[in-house]
């Protein structure tokens, strides 16, 4: 089954090839010249339905969307949809981590719990009327400082409890198996059928 990826994020793309295994092809959006979707969504999942659309519509194949972020306690829920620019940049994953960690500066440590969530969405085509809609939520707290040289975006300062570990220092394998993704993606299959 060959898949466009609804993103050109690499780290996400090759998650996704990783847990996907040989039996889909997965090619990010940007191999056909697709850019980005405008995300007017309020919600991962409309920001989900709305880019897996967009990929959809642009390639005539089916789409896959991974709308994911960090979604802080003790920030309301921010850095959330905007995690991807929550410094202001799209993509910067330095600053994102600058600014996240200065914002919990004071915040004590039984209070920095926070939680990686993803929704992925399928559509088989842009106007399908049952995309398959899947979503995983990865329970952590936020460290005081970076640890790790693995992952990207937040994982240097996500600490995984059930790890003992930061995200970022995780063997791929293992952040493969247990992250917001891997449960996000283990649902999708379960309810992946042949196309209508």
């Amino acid at each position: 089954m060959k898949l466009v990826l609804a993103s050109s994020n690499p780290g996400k793309l090759s998650e996704l090839r990783a847990l996907l295994g040989s039996s889909i092809d997965l090619h990010a959006q940007s191999e056909f010249g697709v850019g980005d979707a405008v995300e007017t969504g309020l919600t991962f999942v409309e920001n989900a339905l709305i880019k897996a659309r967009h990929a959809a519509r642009a390639t005539g194949l089916p789409a896959l969307a991974d709308d994911s972020g960090l979604c802080v306690d003790a920030l309301h829920g921010a850095p959330g949809l905007h995690s991807a620019r929550y410094a202001g940049t799209h993509g910067d994953d330095e600053a994102n981590n600058d600014r996240l960690l200065r914002e919990l500066a004071d915040i004590p440590e039984a209070q920095r719990t926070a939680r990686f969530v993803c929704v992925l969405a399928l559509l088989h085509r842009p106007d399908d009327p049952m995309p398959l809609i899947a979503q995983g939520a990865w329970e952590g707290r936020i460290l005081r400082e970076r640890r790790g040289a693995g992952g990207f975006g937040y994982d240097p300062v996500f600490f995984s409890p059930a790890h003992g570990c930061a995200s970022a220092e995780l063997p791929p394998e293992v952040k493969n198996r247990d992250s917001h993704r891997a449960m996000a993606l283990a649902k999708l299959r379960a309810g992946l059928v042949p196309p209508r």
